[in-house]
């Protein structure tokens, strides 16, 4: 039943989205963050560029979409955050445990992801004030920002309070109302970058690296990768959509949902190709260079030869990094989410308290991940581990967290909770389910099989 308590809606006693349009901003802001803007263009580049944009594009429709649809699905029909979703859905029983994961999985990525995102801010600063000239020493410049105790830590704190802030508001009057501001500029922004580096000279080789695809270079290692790629990319795994999910109206077509946040996302990584290709080839440089070398290092390497000069850089630059620092708050922000949905659902806390007291615990288990680089010896090198605190943490909550939580969630939906009953959710608002048998055969066949391939691989890497 949905009521109108207070001039805020309900539904159950539960806020929800204002619109579909809003729901699909808030899930797409989810989805996109900092992998779609340099780790997709990076992992395309080390692949084979326009082919594995076509395997990725196909992963993303077999493989993401599905199980953000059993993600929503289980939100929707519960109106809980991960853990009582499963409670409710298989009472006493260790599928809870699966929303547990969940939970500590999102505070585990906000405690560094905020470290990160704390860099854009920055570097928005460093390159409004014209930094990046042409003989700027962007890795010492880097290396002040990020091996700085003092600045690291105090950027990282200044993302969590504006994460906290939007949250603190709510759905309605914080996290849809400052989505419908940022997702728009993120587009725009993306939209005014990308025709900027098109129109760079030598531009025109980027672009055929990304869109003429060469198939030889199609391997078994590319098709896990754009596998891998499009599962990371959708932000499934750790109960984001679930939440999101649970403030959805049973108005609303969960299955047009979930294509429209999953084409957003799509949409937005291969914009961000469009600005990444084309700068590494004006600057006749090898596609592929990786992460935050690739973002703070190497671009900003070109921001003092971009034209015109000298203001072309710093156009670009500042436009750039707050496009970056655009994407990690709408994902930093539904990183919350799911750590205080699950607060004030189980705990009965109230939003406010919920939301100053995780995001203040991510904020200090995130101090070490901004001393591991430079900052303290040991914690850019554990011993034993031969990776710095914040790889360390990525690798254990962004990767495998990640994968295990999709696997346990699409084995549930498939096998145990079950396909009718999940499409009796889906068909609630018109009693349709276009596609209903495919989806069926992808989340218990295809799906469970492609996420147990990508930890596969993943474990290859780490013993390898």
């Amino acid at each position: 039943m949905t009521t109108d308590v207070g001039g805020s809606t309900t539904q159950a006693g539960r806020a929800v989205w204002g619109s579909k349009i809003a729901f699909i901003l808030a899930a797409a802001g989810s989805a996109v963050g900092l992998g779609n803007i340099w780790a997709f263009p990076t992992v395309a580049g080390q692949n084979g560029g326009a082919a594995f944009l076509l395997v990725y594009l196909g992963a993303v429709a077999l493989i993401g979409a599905p199980v953000m649809l059993a993600e929503l699905i289980v939100g929707r029909k519960t109106l809980r955050n991960p853990v009582g979703a499963f409670k409710a859905l298989a009472p006493r029983s260790a599928w809870v445990m699966v929303g547990g994961l969940g939970v500590l999985t999102g505070i585990m990525i906000l405690s560094f992801y905020t470290v990160i995102a704390g860099w854009t801010l920055a570097y928005i600063l460093k390159t409004v004030t014209g930094t990046f000239g042409p003989d700027a020493d962007t890795a010492a410049i880097f290396a002040d920002v990020a091996g700085n105790p003092v600045a690291a830590i105090g950027w990282h704190f200044a993302f969590m309070v504006l994460t906290i802030v939007v949250v603190f508001g709510g759905v309605r009057d914080g996290i849809e109302r400052w989505t419908k501001v940022l997702m728009p500029l993120l587009v725009a922004l993306l939209v005014l970058l990308a025709i900027r580096a098109v129109t760079l000279p030598g531009a025109g080789a980027g672009l055929e690296f990304y869109f003429k695809p060469d198939f030889s270079k199609v391997t078994g290692s590319v098709v896990l990768a754009a596998i891998g790629q499009a599962f990371f990319s959708l932000s499934l795994g750790m109960g984001a959509m679930i939440t999101y999910g649970s403030y959805v109206s049973k108005k609303d077509d969960l299955v047009s949902s979930a294509a429209w946040v999953t084409a957003f996302d799509t949409a937005i990584a291969i914009l961000a190709g469009l600005i990444i290709f084309p700068t590494l080839f004006y600057a006749g440089l090898e596609p592929g260079v990786g992460g935050a070398g690739m973002v703070f290092v190497v671009l900003t390497s070109l921001f003092g030869s971009i034209p015109p000069e000298p203001y072309g850089g710093v156009i670009f630059g500042t436009g750039f990094f707050l496009l970056l620092a655009i994407a990690a708050l709408t994902s930093s922000v539904s990183l919350l989410e799911v750590t205080v949905a699950w607060m004030v659902d189980e705990r009965k806390v109230s939003r406010h308290r919920a939301a100053i007291m995780l995001g203040g615990l991510a904020f200090l288990i995130g101090i070490p991940s901004a001393l591991a680089n430079g900052a303290v010896g040991w914690l850019s090198s554990l011993p034993g581990v031969g990776l710095d605190f914040l790889s360390f943490l990525f690798t254990v909550f962004g990767q495998y967290a990640l994968v295990i939580g999709a696997l346990f969630i699409s084995l549930f939906v498939g096998w145990v909770w079950g396909i009718s009953a999940a499409g009796e959710e889906v068909r609630v608002n018109d009693g349709k389910f276009p596609l209903g048998r495919t989806w069926a055969f992808l989340i218990r066949f295809v799906c469970p099989v492609a996420i147990v391939l990508i930890l596969g691989q993943l474990i290859w890497s780490l013993i390898g």
